[in-house]
């Protein structure tokens, strides 16, 4: 029987490089953002549609209920603020916290787009298709139109 030997290099591929420095300059303005965001909710420089007072006595409770006390009793929307819809309540501290969250979420589906590219260019189709499907993959899971469950 014939082996199969695999070559390992301990060093980093041009792709890689630059998936980590996107990864990373990503993180900290995501992590820089959330604690100026958290810093204008918790001092009440920007208003929060919830009062923090009001919060530990809600979050004991599941998710819908949760959902249904903040609008009933703060919100009064036609419907619970649920997907994507807390973008039209970033005026609010404790909303607008979400941003950052969000950042750092999407950050990775830029990774991808970014190493396409150079993947193809290389001749790595395989890996060039994986990259561009998991961009698309990832970002069809953010926009709320793939959906589990009920």
């Amino acid at each position: 029987m014939k082996e199969l030997t695999v070559k390992m290099s301990s060093k980093a591929t041009d792709e890689q490089l630059l998936y980590a420095n996107i990864l990373e300059k990503g993180m900290l303005v995501g992590l820089l953002l959330m604690f100026i965001t958290f810093a204008l909710y918790v001092f009440g420089i920007m208003p929060a549609a919830i009062p923090v007072a009001d919060l530990s006595g809600l979050w004991n409770q599941p998710v819908h209920d949760y959902l249904v006390a903040i609008n009933d009793n703060y919100l009064h929307r036609e419907h619970l603020t649920t997907g994507w819809s807390w973008i039209t309540l970033i005026r609010n501290g404790d909303f607008l916290n979400f941003v950052p969250v969000a950042i750092l979420s999407g950050v990775t589906i830029i990774c991808y787009l970014s190493i396409a590219p150079g993947l193809f260019k290389r001749g790595d189709k395989a890996y060039g298709i994986m990259a561009v499907a998991e961009a698309v993959i990832l970002a069809l899971a953010a926009s709320g139109l793939l959906s589990v469950g009920h």
